[in-house]
């Protein structure tokens, strides 16, 4: 017998748990690196490899189908998380700390992973098709805000708590944040084993007697489907540009000025990158959604190319002019972030596109795979491109000094924005997909 209860009871609370540890492991460790003295190179290598629990797993979600009901799954993994919250605040007392909070964000992220697929497994199942649709919007929104309170928030406390209370000790700070994190959810955790429903489809499948020879024709099937290369070029080149970027930018926020960086303090900087520039983000996605619905996909891929790469020009700007206006380099932010959520509707449209078909799910994740192996495998080099530029310039060119490490990597990043256009070319998409 299924057990349905109302869903604005779980919904908004288990989007957001789904959403702050990819914001910590990917966004707020970056800057929390930073202001704890690690190097640009180090620091977006090592939080790059991140990214490898959402690559892969596709490759375990079958896992998840097999063994045990996805309620218990989502219940289980969210404990997890704690402990691993709780792991990576320890680490930072450690004279290695460095070492050991990646394993314990590496875990972290791992768990985080596979909490996804049960969230979004049991979503569909404790639903109806008409609420599913309905709240699409909401868990979206929820996602968003986990986003914000994980770029934005978390850094802000970190940076009161190192200024106010014990008075610059950054490690003291960050690992008082990652506990309070780790008491969230663990609450949470609670809190859905309360309150989620019991759908009665909710249980394991040992219906297949070859769950993982299904698992291993579906993920043929995928390479088999027409387009492929076009397809796999659009999935892996699309955020060039953004997966560099994006390892570099909180860095250039934070930096001393007289090494080419902004100078933000934590506070400034969880204003500018993680409030209005997630404000803006959602706004661009919301817009994007809007346009593509009226008009379809095909008439706004170009425009919605454009949207995700010419805004980073805005962090040459910065670099050159160095402004100390903090609604100046806000606004700049908000501009990148605009154009980030706007383009990205065209990304993950063609994503769904692509996955149509007898396998639509299991071609779904796969397409995640293959677009967080693009932001990892790029971010990874971002640090070594940067510092790099940073060491080389001023024996090329004596009057460039150190700040130009920056100004030529943004540079850079406007480069590697053309493989993006090139691979949209290539695209098959029907002339009325997207539209209502």
């Amino acid at each position: 017998m299924s057990e349905r209860r109302n869903p604005w009871g779980w919904i908004p609370t288990l989007y957001f748990a789904e959403g702050l540890p990819y914001a910590l492991a990917m966004s707020a460790s970056v800057a929390m690196y930073k202001l704890l003295g690690i190097s640009n190179t180090d620091s977006a290598f090592y939080t790059s490899l991140l990214y490898l629990p959402w690559v892969v797993k596709p490759l375990w979600s079958p896992v998840v189908d097999i063994f045990r009901r996805k309620r218990w799954w989502i219940v289980s993994m969210q404990w997890a998380m704690a402990g691993m919250l709780g792991a990576v605040a320890l680490s930072l007392q450690t004279p290695d700390f460095f070492r050991y909070s990646l394993i314990c964000l590496w875990a972290l992220a791992f768990v985080s992973a596979t909490h996804d697929i049960a969230a979004d497994g049991f979503y569909m199942l404790a639903l109806t098709e008409k609420q599913q649709s309905w709240f699409v919007g909401i868990r979206n929104t929820c996602y968003r805000l986990a986003m914000m309170s994980g770029q934005g928030l978390v850094v802000v406390l970190a940076g009161w708590l190192a200024r106010s209370v014990w008075k610059g000790e950054m490690h003291l700070s960050w690992t008082a944040v990652f506990l309070l994190l780790a008491g969230m959810f663990l609450l949470l955790g609670l809190y859905h084993r309360r309150v989620l429903p019991v759908p009665a489809d909710d249980r394991a499948v040992p219906g297949h007697r070859h769950p993982f020879r299904a698992f291993g024709v579906t993920f043929v099937s995928f390479f088999r489907k027409p387009g492929i290369g076009a397809a796999l070029a659009f999935m892996l080149l699309f955020r060039l540009a953004e997966s560099q970027l994006v390892k570099i930018a909180s860095p250039f926020l934070l930096d001393a000025r007289q090494a080419g960086g902004l100078g933000l303090s934590p506070e400034a900087y969880g204003l500018a990158y993680g409030t209005v520039g997630v404000i803006a983000l959602v706004a661009g996605g919301i817009l994007g959604g809007i346009v593509v619905s009226r008009q379809g996909l095909k008439r706004w891929i170009w425009g919605m190319a454009a949207a995700m790469n010419l805004p980073n020009a805005v962090y040459l700007y910065l670099s050159l002019v160095q402004p100390e206006s903090l609604t100046l380099i806000s606004s700049c932010v908000a501009v990148e972030q605009f154009g980030y959520g706007f383009g990205f509707t065209a990304y993950t449209l063609y994503l769904m596109l692509f996955s149509e078909g007898e396998h639509r799910t299991a071609h779904y994740a796969l397409c995640t795979g293959f677009m967080a192996l693009g932001m990892m495998v790029p971010g990874m080099f971002a640090g070594y491109v940067q510092e790099g530029l940073e060491k080389v310039l001023p024996a090329l060119a004596p009057g460039a000094g150190e700040a130009a490490g920056y100004r030529w990597f943004f540079v850079w990043v406007m480069v590697c924005t053309l493989p993006g256009f090139a691979a949209a070319k290539f695209l098959r998409i029907p002339r009325d997909f997207g539209k209502k």
